[in-house]
């Protein structure tokens, strides 16, 4: 782990000392958010701000990558969809910096965009796996074979968790905060060894603590008040990039149960439209989650910040969890 430390350190810094030029780069050709006049009336001071932040994300992670020179097919795989999810993120952020408005891309020219991403990568998934192709490792020895319905779930696994990071990037700080201990945990999962020799995902976890370290660079400049958003060319990279690690190395289902809250996020707006269409009334003050406890007139910074905590709890008890089924095959 110490070629993942490296990267993790290496993307840190590297976030840190471009962000300011970054960020005045993209002030100076005017790519500002765009607040929707759906958000709490608090965020509208937050209106202009830059935004495609996301940049600084993937400029990190790519020097922590190329300074440990960690590439193999994996990891170029997981690279590739990183890239074209954040260019999809990038078209949007660009549309709704260009016309003064909350809309980008229609949503399902989004949905359309990344189903394609997601399925090209299932694609190289199908063909580079030849031992165990459609297995979940649940915990200890137990797994399940999805069959044929690995694939479809996949794909909606990384096109969720995509939209999943989206919906939850709404407060400064939070996405860039909870994805640090994230991509951390996962990459000492992707070490642990599940499905696979843990050293076939060595690549993985480097990227994956890169990802991690561009995060935490990112979050010097996102820290409440944000001088920068990430925006979808971040949010989007970052949910696929992650779905993607944990795909290509077998730990699908521990990812799910570390990224309990981005699931969380996606559920309460999905319980929150249903329960609306069907009898009218809301479940949340707003949805995502988030805005529902700031309506209730937590701050933000105190939202936040919990959520970090809650994310880090939830990460140290999967560690302990994968801890004792490795000391019960002793």
């Amino acid at each position: 782990m110490d070629k993942a430390a490296m990267a993790f350190l290496v993307a840190a810094l590297v976030s840190i000392l471009s962000g300011r030029k970054i960020i005045d780069l993209l002030a100076g050709l005017k790519v500002r958010q765009t607040i929707s006049e759906d958000a709490p009336e608090r965020h509208m001071k937050k209106q202009g701000t830059p935004t495609m932040g996301g940049l600084i994300i993937l400029l990190g992670t790519a020097i922590g990558l190329l300074v440990i020179r960690a590439a193999d097919p994996k990891v170029w795989a997981v690279v590739l969809l990183t890239l074209a999810s954040a260019g999809v993120g990038f078209l949007d952020d660009y549309l709704i910096a260009t016309k003064g408005k909350s809309l980008g891309l229609k949503a399902r020219q989004k949905l359309f965009a990344q189903f394609i991403i997601a399925i090209a990568f299932m694609v190289w998934v199908h063909a580079y796996r030849t031992d165990m192709p459609t297995w979940i490792s649940l915990w200890g020895d137990k797994a399940v074979d999805l069959g044929w319905l690995y694939y479809p779930l996949s794909v909606l696994m990384i096109v969720g968790m995509s939209n999943a990071v989206n919906l939850t990037d709404g407060l400064d700080g939070l996405v860039s905060g909870l994805t640090v201990p994230f991509a951390l945990i996962l990459g000492i999962l992707l070490t642990v060894g599940f499905m696979i020799i843990p050293a076939e995902n060595l690549g993985l976890a480097i990227f994956v603590w890169a990802l991690a370290g561009g995060c935490l660079g990112f979050l010097w400049h996102n820290c409440n008040p944000a001088k920068i958003f990430m925006g979808d060319t971040g949010s989007l990279a970052l949910g696929a990039a992650t779905a993607g690690v944990a795909i290509a190395g077998r730990i699908e289902f521990l990812y799910l149960v570390a990224g309990a809250i981005f699931v969380v996020e996606a559920l309460s707006v999905i319980i929150q439209v249903i329960s609306f269409k069907t009898t009218g009334k809301r479940v949340f003050r707003m949805a995502p989650i988030h805005h529902h406890f700031e309506l209730s007139g937590w701050p933000e910074q105190k939202i936040v910040v919990r959520f970090w905590i809650l994310q880090c709890l939830i990460c140290a008890a999967v560690l302990a969890w994968v801890s004792r089924m490795i000391l019960w095959t002793f």
